[in-house]
């Protein structure tokens, strides 16, 4: 009886592909498995707060694996990550542990710069005004504040909450005094800072939150506020967009435009009813503020959820004049993608 196998069969062609040069090979091969243009996978980032609420709805809802397969692209993993502050999101962008970090622009302008150019922003996320918030009672405006106060930052020096408290010392205190308040400052999460305010003892008097901690930390009648950061600037700042590297981007422009379309899907979301997206985010997060607050929070000056970037240029101007950055960004466009060029961004 003779005895057929595949192996054996396919044994001829492959020694005359072999014969015919590793050019007729590589064909071969590249017909037998067509080549994917975008990743099968994404990692993404994200940091606690009502900022976040278009990512939080993107991954209840599968809305990228949703676009993703409606491009071409198949079933893609999209891996979310909780991180607790933007420096830390920078730190797993740069060592490739993650491919997108949803964090404020700050953390993106920093990344923008020192990497020549090689960190971008992919898309805005949402912009929320940001409270300055105080249990020292003797502290009504910055000037009050002392080396007895310490001011919880997610991030020191580089978040969105920090250079406003910069811009807000340079009005208060004048152009040179731009710094004066960040001996004050201490790095912690959002949740951590909550937990210290609410304590007496806490050497941690102070925070520059964001909803809905904010909101939260106000019930307490201990607590007051001390600034707001969109009456600070009188516009609306990004204090959170997603952003990456080049060559994650260059390598997915199907799997980049999907991400923003499911952003863009989720905003619709949240304007076509803002009371469910909140009690989405309520059962997604275990929030504890109610739903029906977190609307509130949406209808205040300055809360805004859109793939648009804003406040990019006051903060990257701000972060030259601090010789932060060394290049000086001419146009928000230098630092994001050509995805969302079409934008009004500013």
């Amino acid at each position: 009886m003779v005895r057929t196998s595949r192996t054996s069969s396919f044994l001829p062609g492959r020694r005359r592909l072999l014969r015919a040069g590793p050019a007729l090979l590589l064909a071969g091969l590249a017909l037998a498995a067509p080549a994917r243009a975008d990743d099968a996978k994404v990692r993404i980032s994200r940091q606690p707060g009502f900022v976040y609420l278009p990512a939080v709805l993107a991954e209840q809802h599968k809305l990228i694996e949703k676009h993703a397969k409606a491009a071409g692209l198949g079933d893609v993993t999209v891996e979310w990550v909780n991180l607790t502050s933007g420096a830390a999101g920078n730190d797993a962008l740069l060592s490739g542990n993650i491919d997108i970090v949803d964090s404020g622009s700050t953390n993106m302008l920093l990344l923008n710069d020192r990497t020549k150019g090689d960190v971008k922003g992919l898309c805005g996320v949402g912009t929320t005004p940001m409270m300055l918030l105080t249990r020292n009672p003797d502290v009504k405006e910055l000037k009050d504040f002392s080396t007895k106060d310490k001011i919880a930052l997610p991030s020191v020096k580089v978040s969105s909450q920090a250079v406003l408290l910069q811009i807000a010392a340079k009005k208060a205190f004048g152009p040179e005094n731009a710094t004066k308040l960040d001996p004050l400052t201490v790095q912690l999460g959002h949740p951590d800072a909550v937990a210290a305010l609410a304590s007496p003892h806490n050497e941690v008097n102070s925070h520059f939150s964001l909803p809905p901690f904010q909101q939260r930390e106000l019930q307490d009648p201990a607590i007051h506020k001390v600034l707001n950061s969109y009456e600070l600037v009188g516009e609306p700042v990004s204090n959170a967009i997603f952003y990456a590297r080049t060559g994650w981007y260059n390598r997915n422009p199907k799997l980049a435009a999907a991400i923003v379309a499911a952003i863009d899907e989720a905003n619709a979301e949240i304007a076509r009813d803002p009371l469910k997206a909140a009690r989405d985010y309520v059962a997604a997060t275990n929030e504890k503020t109610p739903p029906e607050t977190l609307v509130e929070i949406m209808k205040e000056p300055g809360t805004n959820f859109s793939t648009t970037p804003y406040g990019i240029m006051l903060q990257a101007r701000h972060f030259y004049a601090m010789k932060t950055i060394k290049a000086e960004p001419k146009d928000w466009k230098d630092t994001f993608f050509p995805i969302v060029h079409n934008l009004p961004g500013k």
